[in-house]
């Protein structure tokens, strides 16, 4: 059965959370995460799906504008994991093959966008992985 569109919503909301994640996992978020965060999204999870929001626009888009809120609200990173693995439990249809490698694929490019992968965002790429696993 395909997701519905409220479904898809939350899937990339989690998504934007997630990828923040990666990004603030040192405690600073860097323009070049968020350019390559932007890019990825265009080149790659646009194309996933065909569902929109209410305003029309790819729910693709939904990361972004959940990265940006949170980054612009500087908020607390502490728990995105726990309710990334509770939602993965709750839809396990959305984290196929190649769900999960574009996932991990995105985290981790964020992460290496700046100078490369610190220790800090190392260990939040692990426990990730072990989440999609």
């Amino acid at each position: 059965m395909k997701p519905s569109n409220e479904t898809m919503l939350h899937f990339y909301q989690q998504l934007g959370q997630v990828f923040y994640g990666a990004a603030a996992a040192d405690g600073v978020v860097r323009e070049e995460e968020i350019e390559r965060l932007d890019n990825i999204v265009k080149k790659h999870w646009l194309d996933l799906e065909d569902t929109f929001d209410e305003f029309n626009t790819d729910s693709a888009y939904q990361i972004e504008i959940v990265f940006a809120w949170l980054n612009n609200n500087d908020w607390n990173k502490e728990d995105i994991l726990g309710k990334f693995k509770d939602f993965k439990e709750e839809h396990p249809s959305l984290f196929g093959y190649k769900n999960r490698l574009l996932i991990q694929g995105t985290a981790q490019a964020i992460a290496k966008s700046f100078y490369g992968e610190n220790k800090a965002e190392g260990v939040f790429l692990k426990k990730l992985k072990a989440i999609l696993s």
